[in-house]
């Protein structure tokens, strides 16, 4: 393996790192559920990416070939970690929050968590 291959890994497992650590100590030390959701979400995306993308140079650099299951991985990873998220804090807002403390919403429909969605044609 090259110092350019192990240089690239290195600095792939030392960012990920820092967004581990980053994302655990906002997780302790933000106020907010909401606010804690955020930490722990940028940390797992982008630090278990930084990792998936160090393997996948390591595997490249060994064997000569693209590993496709971190590439899968990081697929999943980056698909669902947003949409967990946007779960969570459309819980929270139901469980803890009135229609009435929030913000007007800017869309058409108001807020999904308390409007159902509006009739279309297809629903008759």
């Amino acid at each position: 393996m090259g110092f350019v291959a192990e240089l690239l890994i290195s600095l792939a497992l030392v960012i990920s790192g820092i967004f581990g650590f980053v994302g655990s100590y906002g997780l302790i030390k933000l106020k907010d559920p909401l606010q804690r959701l955020h930490a722990p979400t940028k940390a797992t995306t982008l630090g278990v990416g930084g990792v998936l993308i160090a393997s996948m140079i390591f595997f490249y650099a060994r064997t000569g070939h693209i590993s496709v299951h971190e590439l899968l991985i990081t697929l999943f990873l980056f698909l669902t970690a947003p949409i967990t998220a946007n779960f969570i804090a459309k819980t929270y807002l139901a469980g803890n929050l009135r229609q009435e403390d929030l913000p007007e919403s800017k869309g058409d429909f108001g807020w999904s968590v308390y409007d159902d969605p509006p009739e279309t044609k297809l629903d008759h």
